[in-house]
């Protein structure tokens, strides 16, 4: 009887004991993962943000593809995301792994519908069809996945021209559907030589002209805002830029044209989360950090 009344207070003194330890170590082993996904129920084209309260650095997977995680302050991470209209719509599961825990989130990932769009371009001069230089230079500035977070707050309209031609238009082109094709971005209709500002702080990672073979692309500026999110200014008429610049959120970076495979003068401003294009709206509204 004596041993079984023992016992009480020596369980008593263990759980606090446990709790003290947890407070000088760090947060118990039942609170070190958690996880939270904005928005919880994403369209197609949206950015999804993972945010993870962990002690050590988590790792954040959907299907077979793992995304970058950054800190972004003590214990608390990110990732992102990115979703485009070619993306099935449905439910997703989201697996985070971390302080040797997992958690599957569903993500439920809505349809949208987009635009179709019929444009004819003159290919005699094989306009249409990027150089081997170009794609080269355009694939590995996409593919830019930088440690430092450059941009803060909303983004800003890179021109003041009207938007022609909207983000994840479908589109025949010459009268021919191009599969596995959407518009990757937003076109401005600013008139030749209008201002293109920098929507975001970031460090200028390329520069490519129509001398140098961007016959698709035109001139064109990339712009790299940090953790894998990246600006591309398409058809410039001039480019006030040179690569390695860091710019700040509004500086004038370059002018309107009609450079490379286009029906007329504009701006395409393409905004890329990991590597993908997604749309900028949200980013131009919020502040997605």
């Amino acid at each position: 009887m004596f041993t079984r009344y023992l016992k009480l207070p020596l369980l008593v003194g263990l759980s606090i004991l446990a709790a003290i330890a947890s407070i000088i170590f760090g947060v118990s082993r039942a609170d070190a993962l958690q996880v939270a996904l904005k928005p919880n129920s994403p369209k197609l084209g949206d950015t999804v943000s993972v945010w993870i309260s962990a002690n050590n650095p988590p790792t954040v997977s959907l299907g077979s593809k793992q995304y970058p995680v950054f800190a972004m302050t003590p214990n608390r991470w990110r990732a992102f995301i990115p979703t485009t209209p070619l993306d099935k719509a449905g439910l997703k599961q989201v697996v985070v792994t971390g302080d040797g825990l997992q958690q599957t989130l569903k993500m439920p990932l809505g349809n949208r519908q987009f635009p179709t769009q019929r444009i004819w371009i003159d290919e005699s001069g094989g306009g249409s069809e990027p150089t081997d230089y170009e794609w080269d230079k355009v694939s590995a500035f996409k593919k830019l996945v930088t440690p430092q977070k450059l941009w803060n707050g909303a983004f800003l309209r890179p021109n003041g021209g009207e938007i022609t031609t909207v983000f994840g238009v479908q589109r025949y082109y010459n009268g021919v559907f191009a599969n596995d094709y959407y518009h990757r971005g937003v076109d401005y209709g600013g008139g030749v030589g209008s201002p293109v500002v920098a929507p975001a702080a970031g460090y200028i990672r390329l520069v490519g002209t129509v001398g140098q073979g961007f016959r698709l692309h035109g001139n064109t500026i990339g712009l790299d805002h940090g953790q894998g999110v990246a600006s591309i200014f398409l058809h410039l008429s001039k480019i006030y830029v040179k690569e390695g610049d860091f710019v700040k959120a509004g500086q004038t970076i370059g002018a309107v044209g009609a450079t490379g495979a286009v029906t007329g003068a504009h701006l395409h401003w393409g905004l890329y989360v990991n590597g993908e294009a997604i749309d900028p709206v949200a980013w131009r509204y919020e502040a997605i950090e």
